[in-house]
């Protein structure tokens, strides 16, 4: 695509000059004898960059600058004048120009200035489109549900992503969407334009991670040669994201809880404190309180981090919703890989609703894309649906020779005896209850709370 250049000049050599330069490099050249010319173009069109001189036969160049800032952020100025005054050049940087240039110009040089500000032009536009393509990936609609459990989370998640709430805790079984439930809290804050920062907090070693967080100075370590900010002070007014934060060794857990009480740190090998503005979400597939129980993790830290705590409930609990996520990544890979998919059989739907899914939202896309891959035709049958990889849980198994009431069953009245139940063996210990279940106390308490009975 062409670019495209405005020339406000009212000395018509400088203008064909110019032009001349211009058009040797192939850009689409527009011109201007006024001011008033000049706001017409640009109410007019879109341009990459404008040279704008300062003294206009009906107005200033920066009169015609804030008319530009109006109508369009990124278009770059280089103003120009044979008129150099220190306040005036001040006066155009702080509305934005990109440099101010005194005439008479040496054309080569200001070809250098012309390339560093169409270089900023084309940045600043891949900016905003990466931040178009992640509000659109992390949009309110990228959680799929309509069972009320999910219901309820899309309003806490839209409440907590519109308020100033600086630490956040999610909580959930491995590939129930953690990661995703940050970046739309991220995406759809006050916090969008700036960094959202994602480490995974068993993916690199002790020493590494206190650096990666923290950062350090040149000397702190044998191969620490140059000063390194961290995620944290890189973050700065926006969010820093701390998945698997339950498995954090003790040493940095201690750190992490004296920046959530004084929002300060130092860098490691550091005496300076650094103060930031960061929103803080953890994430955990752990059972924290049993970590607590073991030593393994610090209760102040589970305080400080649990200021909106929200679950996200597995995928085998959500109803229909398994549906209408595979119905969404059918959808998405049948695109992907240009299949001619047009038609779900009823017994494809069916073997994902027995499916116990312990992978969660996860392993149902990876199921999908499979599926979606080998599918031949234009129907996806059961028989493309390959789940588990192996026999069928042992819980599946015992369930098969169950029989079923002809008339059906309450099976909300049955978990509500089940939860009373344990509760009752457990002397009312809510993690030996979730044992006796089988359940995560997480996962438990979340039963509890749907049957009134916390």
């Amino acid at each position: 695509m062409a670019i495209r250049v405005l020339i406000v000049e009212d000395e018509s050599l400088i203008r064909w000059s110019l032009r001349q330069k211009f058009e040797e490099r192939e850009y689409q050249v527009a011109e201007a004898e006024t001011g008033e010319m000049a706001l017409q173009a640009i109410d007019a069109n879109t341009f990459d960059l404008i040279m704008l001189d300062y003294k206009l036969p009906d107005m200033t160049g920066l009169d015609v600058l804030r008319h530009l800032r109006q109508a369009d952020q990124e278009t770059v100025a280089i103003m120009m004048t044979a008129y150099s005054n220190i306040d005036d050049a001040v006066e155009a940087i702080k509305l934005g120009a990109f440099d101010y240039i005194a005439k008479p110009f040496q054309m080569d040089e200001l070809l250098l200035t012309v390339d560093k500000a169409l270089e900023t032009t084309k940045l600043r536009r891949e900016v905003r489109e990466l931040r178009r393509v992640l509000q659109h990936d992390y949009g309110f609609d990228r959680i799929i549900g309509q069972d009320p459990s999910m219901k309820q989370l899309f309003e806490l998640i839209n409440s907590v992503a519109r308020s100033n709430t600086s630490t956040v805790f999610l909580r959930g079984e491995t590939g129930t969407g953690k990661d995703l439930v940050a970046g739309v809290i991220h995406y759809n804050s006050d916090r969008a334009h700036k960094p959202f920062m994602n480490i995974t907090c068993t993916a690199i070693s002790e020493t590494l991670l206190e650096s990666e967080l923290f950062g350090h100075e040149k000397g702190a370590f044998t191969d620490a040669r140059t000063q390194k900010k961290g995620l944290l002070e890189l973050a700065d007014g926006g969010t820093v994201f701390l998945d698997e934060v339950g498995d954090m060794p003790p040493v940095l857990q201690a750190k992490l809880l004296h920046f959530l009480e004084n929002r300060r740190f130092r860098r490691v090998g550091g005496t300076q404190e650094i103060t930031v503005d960061v929103r803080v979400i953890a994430a955990t597939n752990r059972d924290i309180e049993k970590a607590i129980e073991e030593g393994r993790f610090r209760q102040d830290l589970l305080y400080r981090l649990n200021v909106v705590p929200i679950f996200l409930p597995p995928l085998r609990e959500r109803g229909d919703d398994v549906v209408l996520i595979a119905q969404h990544f059918i959808n998405q890979y049948a695109r992907e890989f240009k299949k001619p998919i047009s038609r779900i059989e009823e017994t494809a739907f069916d073997k994902l609703r027995r499916y116990n899914w312990p992978g969660n939202v996860r392993e149902l896309r990876n199921v999908i894309e499979r599926a979606v891959l080998l599918c031949r035709g234009q129907t996806l049958s059961g028989n493309d649906i390959v789940v588990g990889g192996a026999p069928q849980s042992r819980e599946q198994d015992d369930l098969a020779g169950l029989n079923l009431p002809p008339g059906g069953l309450d099976f909300h009245q049955l978990e509500n005896k089940l939860l009373r139940q344990a509760l009752a063996q457990a002397g009312g210990n809510q993690t030996r209850a979730a044992k006796l279940l089988n359940l995560s106390r997480d996962t438990f308490r979340y039963r509890l709370e749907k049957h009134g009975l916390l």
